[in-house]
């Protein structure tokens, strides 16, 4: 079927998915969903509180009823909805590493139903890519682990967790982004893995994802060989139509990550990657996270109506496009006017969670635990995770201060680390926090200094717990901040 002309400026509309500033909607914005866009993007620079999510969302649907609203809230270090104060919840490696299903089922549809009430309506979660590169730059933590059947249980359970809270799902990053030392938020990633090794790694979770009925995957930009030489997976038709559709027998909406960022933009361009995402078989373009004005969006969508007229994009894929699209508004319609079976449970599951997750290792000699004295805590903060906000907290210093007053912290990135950061802590108790210690050579050499000098030193790793040192070694899995009360609370003995 071929639309008439007219309608392929709300047809590209339709398939976009924009981010905006401020914290209420911006009259573009309200103009754009009554002449066809059907979703926006929220991120941490459009949220204070709950109650200004709710009215900023109400706001939008009194323009469109069936918007969707998506956020890209990953309840961990990732975190939009929380990204003033740290995410009440222990994120992805730390439920992975407590392994109950039914744990992380009920994480996610506590997070379904606290965003539902904000009137979110689609997650760019759960991340369901399998760590299996510990020196991943970008993921790390965000997964639910290495070993690809623990991320596919949990997955299907995050998934069913949050959808039962009604909101949808969406799986990333598909193919799979764990075995890789790049970001694509920067180049274009490699991923050299067999056709073997991607069915038994890669994507298992996807597969678990699909049989649990997600409602969204979000492509990755990623070169796989192994299943189309020439393009990355978010313009690959034999990824996205060959193998999701096909193979996996995925029906729901394929989003693109972020079509600004550098792994497709600097080759293809900002609109270019966009088009040739669609042509390709996706449904929705995600932009925003860093180009989020009108302009932006009308580039976006005039190249959309231009590709069409010009025959580089077939019509009936562009319909087909925007049809998926508004099956999965009609979705989010039915789950937020659905009887709530949901009210979220008395108990803090996110702060359980965490608790939980805690692995305290302990080397022979004099017992340093539980500390019952302020403590001189130094963490050691490591180059940021651009998908982690620069906003957002971190640490165990805050909440181990209010278990033991008159605890000090400070802390040091490379290269203004001192040749030994414990001296000051004279007497008393010496804790050093670290993120991916066996990834940053700066943070070994510190942390060898300080235990060298403090051989009592406890050695908290919120990132991933790849190496262990230390008279006591804590790992929470996770600096959100739930994992850093967890952490605390470990160090001095209570609950």
């Amino acid at each position: 079927m071929t639309a008439p002309a007219g309608h392929l400026p709300a047809l590209a509309a339709a398939v976009l998915q924009p981010g905006f500033v401020g914290t209420t909607p911006p009259p573009w914005v309200c103009r754009w969903l009554g002449e066809g866009l059907g979703s926006v993007v929220l991120f941490a620079r459009n949220i204070v509180d709950p109650a200004q999510v709710a009215a900023l969302t109400a706001t939008l649907r009194a323009e469109r009823p069936d918007v969707i609203v998506a956020i890209d809230e990953e309840a961990g270090d990732v975190t939009r909805i929380e990204s003033g104060r740290g995410s009440s919840r222990p994120g992805n490696f730390a439920l992975g590493a407590v392994d109950d299903p039914a744990l992380t089922e009920a994480v996610a549809r506590d997070l379904g139903i606290e965003l539902a009430a904000a009137g979110v309506t689609l997650d760019y979660a759960p991340d369901a890519d399998v760590n299996s590169n510990p020196d991943n730059p970008v993921i790390g933590v965000r997964s639910f682990g290495a070993d690809p059947a623990l991320v596919a249980r949990h997955t299907a359970a995050w998934v069913r967790g949050l959808q039962a809270g009604g909101v949808a799902a969406c799986a990333k990053h598909f193919p799979g982004h764990g075995d890789t030392r790049v970001d694509s938020h920067h180049d274009l990633p490699r991923i050299t893995a067999g056709r073997d090794r991607l069915d038994a790694c890669e994507l298992a979770p996807f597969r678990a994802a699909v049989a649990a009925g997600v409602q969204a995957m979000m492509t990755g930009h990623l070169l796989v060989p192994a299943l189309d030489p020439e393009l990355p997976a978010t313009l690959s038709q034999r990824i996205l139509g060959g193998l999701l559709r096909d193979e996996l027998g995925f029906s729901g909406v394929v989003v693109t990550d972020a079509v600004e960022m550098r792994a497709v933009a600097d080759r293809y361009g900002f609109a270019g990657a966009a088009v040739r995402a669609l042509a390709a078989g996706a449904d929705a373009i995600c932009v925003g996270g860093e180009r989020a004005g009108e302009r932006d969006a009308r580039e976006l969508r005039d190249a959309i109506v231009a590709a069409v007229v010009s025959g580089e994009l077939p019509e009936e894929r562009l319909a087909e496009a925007a049809k998926r699209v508004g099956q999965l508004a009609a979705w989010t319609v039915a789950a937020r006017t659905a009887p709530t079976t949901g009210v979220r449970d008395v108990t803090d599951v996110g702060l359980v969670a965490a608790r939980r997750a805690v692995r305290v290792t302990t080397r022979p000699g004099p017992a340093v635990l539980p500390l019952t004295r302020p403590a001189y805590v130094v963490e050691f903060e490591p180059p940021r995770n651009i998908a982690i906000g620069a906003e957002t907290p971190w640490g165990i210093g805050e909440p181990l201060g209010e278990l033991l007053p008159g605890t000090d912290t400070v802390r040091y990135a490379d290269p203004d680390v001192p040749a030994d950061p414990g001296a000051p802590a004279g007497g008393r108790p010496l804790v050093l926090v670290v993120r991916d210690l066996h990834r940053h050579e700066w943070m070994r050499d510190a942390v060898r200094r300080a235990v060298a000098a403090r051989p009592d030193a406890v050695v908290v790793e919120l990132g991933v717990p790849e190496l262990v040192t230390g008279a006591v070694h804590l790992a929470t899995h996770g600096a959100t901040r739930a994992s850093g009360r967890a952490a605390a609370e470990a160090l001095t003995g209570r609950t």
